[in-house]
């Protein structure tokens, strides 16, 4: 609910685009080896119709087969089911953790996978030799910004095998805004407020002011830096203390070797 691809949700049921696979081959033969490609940047690779249609699937035997590197963020557990083939291709996986809260999740992710789903297939994905990350974005504030709650998720999933951490701030537009408030009821006066009257339109989206998004992203950095994971912040433009990775998005992960295997 949180993200602007969110209000195409309902307008209508998914479906496979005409000719996908037949279009995407064709496109791959025109690409070179090694070229970076990402399932996917603003829609999940794997929504529920997936575990029916396979589409997915089959786009990575194409790309496994073109020599292409892949890396994948989702929220979906169904991620584990293409192990063989990620393992084929220069791969990595990062996986959205936003809580660990089952209630929160529910309300602020709808029909995604529990918290407890994702980490498992975190774990599954670095005990098969994948590299993985984990994209803990955004932070909402009253929401999914407890100090103690983050603290226990990142250790969570570097139990799990997270290798990075990738997060930001929630940036609002007044149709998120609406529909965390009719999700989390309870917070809606306090967000409208802050975002209202302390936000500033950057691009189309409210953001916080720089101070208040430093002390947010804190909440992950600072446990991210205990346990030596690298880290990124997204769209803050808040300097060298808040990101030490190569990339912001997980990339780097790909080129790192699959010693290590739990």
């Amino acid at each position: 609910m949180y993200c602007y691809a969110s209000s195409y949700i309902g307008v209508k049921e998914s479906y496979p685009k005409n000719r996908f696979l037949e279009n995407l081959a064709r496109d791959l033969t025109r690409i070179r080896q090694g070229t970076l490609v990402e399932l996917s940047t603003s829609s999940d690779p794997y929504p529920p119709i997936e575990e029916k249609l396979g589409l997915t699937r089959r786009t990575l035997e194409l790309l496994s087969r073109r020599g292409v590197k892949i890396l994948i963020t989702t929220k979906s557990d169904l991620v584990t089911r293409d192990v063989d083939l990620l393992l084929k291709a220069s791969s990595a996986v990062m996986i959205t953790i936003t809580t660990l809260d089952e209630k929160i999740a529910k309300a602020i992710e709808p029909g995604a996978p529990s918290p407890q789903k994702r980490l498992n297939a975190l774990r599954e994905l670095r005990k098969q030799g994948i590299p993985v990350g984990v994209r803990l974005d955004p932070i909402i504030p009253f929401v999914n910004d407890d100090y103690y709650a983050i603290e226990e998720l990142v250790g969570r999933v570097v139990e799990a095998g997270a290798m990075h951490i990738v997060t930001s701030t929630y940036k609002a537009r007044w149709s998120t805004l609406k529909r965390i408030a009719e999700g989390i009821p309870e917070v809606a006066r306090k967000v409208y407020r802050l975002y209202g009257e302390l936000g500033s339109l950057v691009h189309g989206y409210l953001y916080l002011p720089r101070s208040t998004r430093r002390l947010l992203l804190q909440l992950v950095i600072e446990p991210a830096k205990k346990y030596n994971l690298t880290y990124a912040t997204c769209r803050e433009g808040l300097g060298s203390g808040f990101f030490n990775a190569p990339t912001c998005d997980g990339s780097h992960l790909i080129d790192l070797s699959r010693q290590g295997a739990m």
